[in-house]
């Protein structure tokens, strides 16, 4: 059985698919070394939405076997009022190349409604594989795993794209590559928790699990800036709907420019 994220970073799933050299060693422009986001996450089972938990995403430049890499962390909790229904302890971290945005090590550690699991994997780019504690794994040219796979698509040139084209990635998770697509959706103007934004929208193909279903359900705005940082994400779960809030940023590589008003 395949296990879903957290019901607040379950979005980070939606970036995973079978790349062609188009997208292989695209560099990055989106974000830098220091940047620092954070979410809210609101549920709702009769359309009121109560805010239910938080995510944080961090940016840091390291080093790994000599290489100079990209070090991100996302962590998601649910409030402690909501622990009772479904509590969320969550911690992913990725490592990926700077030149490439290639990952090399990720580690997913979570707890999820009595769920847990611990991941570690190791990504060989030479040879084209994935290290994990149940052996070696055949992957893809621009393989990305869970996390890494938000941050590369941060750096897709949107404008090249017309309505309704879809946009193939790979990422590797619980020892398999995963196929599936971004279906872009064009540009609009969306008022959220923090403001009003000009915004890019498009929505991802989901694997079906426990707790979101197959298909193009979520929705998800990125600022439409040189920072493409996401701005809301929407999607149905088995029991109700979640929405998701940027509500803070510090140190943005630009300025936050796609924003039109502050709430």
């Amino acid at each position: 059985m395949k296990k879903t994220l957290a019901f607040f970073l379950g979005f980070l799933s939606w970036v995973k698919l079978s790349a062609g050299d188009e997208f292989c060693g695209i560099r990055n422009t989106a974000f830098q070394p220091g940047e620092f986001i954070t979410y809210n996450v609101f549920y709702s089972v009769i359309g009121i939405y109560l805010n239910a938990g938080t995510a944080t995403f961090s940016t840091t430049l390291e080093n790994l076997n000599n290489k100079p890499v990209y070090h991100v962390v996302g962590q998601g909790r649910s409030n402690s009022s909501y622990d009772w229904i479904f509590k969320v302890r969550d911690k992913y971290e990725t490592y990926f190349d700077t030149a490439n945005l290639q990952p090399l090590k990720f580690i997913r550690n979570v707890d999820e409604g009595g769920y847990k699991k611990n991941e570690n994997i190791t990504f060989n780019q030479q040879t084209n594989t994935a290290i994990t504690t149940s052996g070696v794994f055949k992957v893809p040219n621009c393989i990305q795993d869970v996390l890494s796979a938000v941050y590369y698509a941060r750096n897709i040139d949107f404008d090249k794209y017309r309505t309704d084209d879809k946009i193939p990635f790979s990422m590797f998770l619980d020892n398999e590559v995963y196929s599936l697509y971004i279906r872009y959706l064009g540009k609009e103007t969306i008022k959220t928790r923090y403001g009003k934004f000009r915004a890019i929208k498009f929505r991802p193909l989901l694997v079906k699990g426990t707790l979101f279903s197959g298909g193009e359900k979520m929705t998800v705005w990125v600022s439409d800036d040189n920072n493409h940082i996401p701005l809301r994400i929407e999607s149905p779960i088995v029991v109700g709907s979640v929405k998701v809030d940027m509500m803070q940023y510090k140190n943005l590589r630009y300025p936050l420019s796609s924003m039109i008003r502050f709430n």
